[in-house]
């Protein structure tokens, strides 16, 4: 052993210096590959039963990751070996200073993005019942944002304060810190306040992912919900971008606050001589036979009546969601408007005039009998 040290000893003092240092480097990098090929390994044998986990989702995530934070945390290691000029291994170590914060942070976000990615599809909302779902996946994207947005800005505090010359500006800086948070402040007002909001929406729930809404007369689900702003998906396929704050200042309409299930309407103008009785058991037909309905509710009733002489119907029915009441609410106004047509045109109003004394109905061909 002692003969083999001497010879490796001087095999490396006849060595040029710049092939030692490259010897170096190479021989950092391969140890750094080996470490990355057994720790890979040994992680996907550990969950090598549990394919679906967390843990076996992040090692695949984070293989290649890892690989380069290896590499650069063996380069930083050997730099004391090499014989680097002054300026070449302050270069070094700054680089090295720069690299592994950064790499670590990036493995930092890749580990929380896993981690709450698997919990969202735990979170299934292709469900009936999935306000729960909902609720689970909203403050999981919101959080996700908060967490990732502090490992940034940890992570890009740690690398300037690597450089010396950013470090002896602290002082400064924190000395002027009050006029500048100030005026940064002012500056900065409207990015704060929906920032704040986004904050807010965690806890109060105005909205949750895929929440139907009407916003600025515009109907659609939630798309996105962001720190700053919420994109709201027109059932047109517009999306419309709305900062998070006008939800908690402003009214509008959540049609799935506390469950997806709604309560259609549609309305009819007929004849006050209509028989309202057969046209109930008509719509009750209609409805009952209608896939779309979900079976709790249907009703019909005269609700107003019409200074042009008509009388308003109103048809209730109910359906699982929004999109789906919208379309049982059409076929309802169809199939009603058709069975009046075919088997009942003395529902359509009729304009009454006196003659000679007598009462005559004409039907007014500018009035529709439903919307």
């Amino acid at each position: 052993m002692t003969a083999l040290t001497r010879t490796l000893r001087a095999w490396t003092r006849e060595m040029p210096d710049w092939l030692l240092g490259l010897s170096y480097v190479v021989g950092a990098v391969a140890l750094a590959l080996v470490a990355h090929r057994v720790i890979v390994w040994v992680a996907r044998r550990a969950t090598r039963a549990r394919p679906e986990s967390t843990a076996a989702v992040f090692v695949e995530r984070v293989r290649k990751l890892l690989r380069w934070l290896l590499i650069a945390i063996a380069l930083a290691a050997v730099q004391p070996a090499l014989d680097l000029t002054r300026g070449a291994a302050t270069l070094w170590a700054r680089l090295s200073a720069l690299l592994v914060p950064g790499l670590m942070g990036w493995c930092a976000i890749v580990a929380i993005g896993t981690v709450i990615d698997v919990m969202m599809r735990r979170a299934d909302i292709s469900v009936e019942d999935n306000l729960r779902a909902r609720r689970r996946r909203t403050r999981l994207g919101i959080l996700r944002q908060i967490i990732v947005s502090l490992i940034l800005l940890v992570t890009i505090c740690t690398m300037l304060m690597t450089i010396p010359s950013v470090r002896s500006l602290g002082v400064t800086l924190a000395a002027s810190a009050g006029l500048a948070g100030l005026a940064v402040g002012a500056a900065a007002q409207p990015a704060l306040k929906n920032l704040i909001a986004g904050f807010q929406m965690i806890f109060t729930e105005p909205i949750r992912i895929d929440d139907v809404v009407i916003m600025d007369g515009e109907w659609g689900r939630i798309e996105e919900i962001r720190l700053t702003y919420v994109v709201v998906k027109i059932w047109d396929e517009r999306r419309l971008v709305v900062p998070v704050s006008k939800f908690l200042e402003q009214s509008f309409q959540n049609w799935t606050r506390q469950s997806s299930a709604l309560l259609g309407s549609v309305f009819w103008y007929l004849d006050p001589a209509v028989d309202v009785e057969r046209l109930r058991g008509k719509l009750g037909e209609i409805v009952t036979g209608n896939p779309r309905w979900d079976k709790r509710f249907w009703n019909l009733q005269v609700t107003d009546t019409k200074p042009d002489g008509s009388i308003e119907l109103r048809g209730l029915m109910t359906a699982r969601d929004a999109s789906t009441a919208f379309d049982l609410r059409c076929d309802v106004r169809e199939a009603l408007l058709a069975y009046i047509r075919a088997e009942m045109p003395e529902a359509l109003l009729r304009r009454r005039v006196l003659v000679e004394g007598e009462t005559a109905a004409v039907p007014d061909p500018e009035r529709l009998p439903g919307r």
